[in-house]
């Protein structure tokens, strides 16, 4: 089916992260250092600003927002008074930048790291050979008092990307981008992650962000290509919606849930990602509305 899709915003140079969050999309602008939301009507507004890039974003029951902050690999926590302070401190639980999270209904924070130089060795091998080649790393596991863990031990991953909480909150998916799958975890009384399993390929596209629709299927942003794709449990592809530039995140959202948010840009490389305010976010509609986390 073909789907009618716009431009919502403009003027943002690499976005990530994105959330629906009371009747808005808030989402990380890594090179503009700031975290901004924009309205269905397109209004794009600066909600945050802050020292390096920005990446996952979520809520805590109190309405706290927590903040991945990539160059220090920590999570801040902007509390609902305008404190903004360190939450978590991750750089034993991270190799390289961090980046992704998603927030469970108890403030337990899930958050990925790139484990290695992803830039420097795209440049150096180009994106088939790091694929093919490439050091594994953690799942860092925040619990709601800041503490912190390895959220599966001893499992590796190939570069943790976007995650899903399911609407029961029993189970987490996550996109291993350099893996080219989905990876579904069971959730443990204490947050921890056991029974890993593969829960769909997405293999020749690569998994970004994700969000997770009612029907139990899952978006994918490819950056890879110009598209954001929705993926069943065991792989079947049963929609593909052309972006126009790289997809990079995605979020379901809007007054039923129907609206999916797209964030494209032209490259994730940092050198020709920060040189201009080339990112968008684009909207289309869909027929199956949000679920789950975030």
């Amino acid at each position: 089916m073909s789907r009618a899709v716009r431009t919502l915003a403009e003027g943002i140079y690499f976005g990530e992260g994105p959330r629906w969050h009371q009747g808005r999309l808030w989402l990380s602008d890594f090179y503009a250092s700031r975290v901004c939301s924009v309205s269905l009507a397109g209004d794009l507004r600066t909600e945050l600003e802050l020292e390096g890039r920005p990446s996952g974003l979520g809520w805590l029951p109190d309405g706290s927002l927590l903040v991945v902050r990539m160059e220090l690999r920590e999570v801040w926590r902007r509390w609902p008074d305008g404190r903004f302070e360190r939450h978590a401190e991750l750089t034993g639980h991270s190799a390289f930048l961090c980046n992704d999270m998603v927030v469970d209904g108890q403030g337990r924070a899930y958050v990925g790291n790139f484990g290695f130089d992803l830039d420097a060795e795209l440049r150096t091998r180009g994106p088939e050979s790091v694929i093919g080649d490439h050091p594994q790393t953690c799942l860092a596991l925040v619990q709601p008092d800041g503490s912190v863990s390895n959220a599966a031990p001893g499992e590796k991953f190939s570069f943790p990307n976007g995650m899903v909480i399911t609407p029961d909150g029993g189970t987490l998916i996550v996109g291993e981008t350099l893996g080219g799958r989905l990876t579904a975890f069971d959730i443990a009384a204490d947050g921890t992650l056991a029974n890993r399993r593969d829960w769909a390929p997405t293999w020749p596209r690569v998994p970004d962000g994700i969000c997770l629709d009612a029907s139990g299927a899952v978006w994918i942003a490819n950056p890879l290509a110009p598209e954001c794709a929705l993926i069943t449990e065991g792989g079947e592809v049963l929609a593909v919606i052309d972006t126009g530039l790289p997809c990079f995140a995605c979020m379901l959202g809007g007054p039923e849930g129907k609206h999916l948010f797209m964030l494209v840009a032209p490259s994730s490389d940092a050198h020709e990602a920060a040189k201009a305010p080339l990112g968008k976010v684009l909207v289309a509609e869909v027929e199956v509305g949000r679920a789950g986390l975030p």
